[in-house]
């Protein structure tokens, strides 16, 4: 396996350039701040964007925890990449992942002024100490569950544009210790959002009440929802419950970017 690095300092963009350096130089699979991505699929990691503090952050990008690094060793193993990118601030930190990992030196360090601008690197910086954004380079829809209610966007980079020949996703996040700090979302968020789909469908009669469960950013797993409601009587009833449950999921998720682990619903009486 060929390893690369890629060298710069916190807030010079290395994540969102490390796509575009893997199209360049046809680079399958990336370690970055504790995930391992390979074919643009997660396959193992914990994210050092989803830590609460910043010392926090720089151990899980370390892979200082065992079974952290454990995991990812394995997920290498098995994935038998041909070519592997590795990011981070310096070339000791590189070297110390690398290590940590069990692989082998590295192959090629490239620095990031080599494959930017100064310009971009200015963007880069504003982005992240001015809005708080980091990127990953994975798709959204495979970070939810460890990102619930970090305000997750995607960033599609579409064909034709830079050096990218198809479509590649980017994922943008406001880690915890970056911007946000800890916050909850109140049961009448998510009562008004549930209320709006009853206008929208018109199968609702009336919702009694809603319970949240595990409302806290820090779980992981997301939040769970307990509907009790009175439905409005008439056919493909169980149908038009299920078709309520997926969008009341749905649109809570759009709306707050918390992961909806389970949606129950309850029918109290037809109406």
């Amino acid at each position: 396996m060929k390893i690369y690095a890629l060298v710069g300092k916190s807030g010079t963009g290395k994540s969102y350039q490390a796509v575009n350096l893997c199209k360049e130089k046809n680079i399958e699979s990336i370690i970055d701040d504790g995930l391992f991505i390979c074919r643009n699929t997660v396959l193992a990691g914990i994210s050092a964007k989803r830590q609460a503090t910043k010392i926090a952050a720089v151990r899980t990008a370390l892979f200082h925890e065992d079974d952290h690094m454990e995991s990812v060793r394995a997920a290498i193993e098995k994935a038998d990449p041909q070519t592997l990118l590795v990011l981070g601030t310096s070339d000791r930190m590189v070297e110390k992942i690398v290590a940590r990992l069990g692989l082998h030196e590295i192959d090629e360090r490239i620095y990031i002024e080599d494959i930017t601008t100064e310009a971009e690197r200015e963007i880069a910086y504003k982005q992240r100490h001015d809005l708080g954004q980091h990127v990953i380079p994975a798709p959204t829809f495979q970070l939810k569950r460890q990102f619930s209610g970090y305000f997750m966007s995607p960033l599609k980079m579409l064909k034709g544009f830079g050096h990218f020949k198809d479509n590649t996703e980017k994922s943008v996040v406001r880690p915890t210790y970056s911007y946000l700090g800890g916050y909850e979302i109140s049961e009448k968020v998510m009562s008004d959002i549930a209320a709006c789909v009853q206008k929208e469908q018109g199968t609702v009669g009336e919702l009694v009440k809603i319970v949240i469960s595990g409302n806290r950013v820090e779980k992981e797993e997301g939040v769970g929802m307990r509907i009790l409601a009175d439905f409005v009587y008439g056919p493909d009833l169980p149908a038009k419950a299920l078709a309520y449950q997926k969008r009341v999921a749905e649109q809570v998720e759009a709306m707050t970017m918390f992961n909806i682990s389970r949606v129950d619903l309850e029918i109290r009486r037809l109406v």
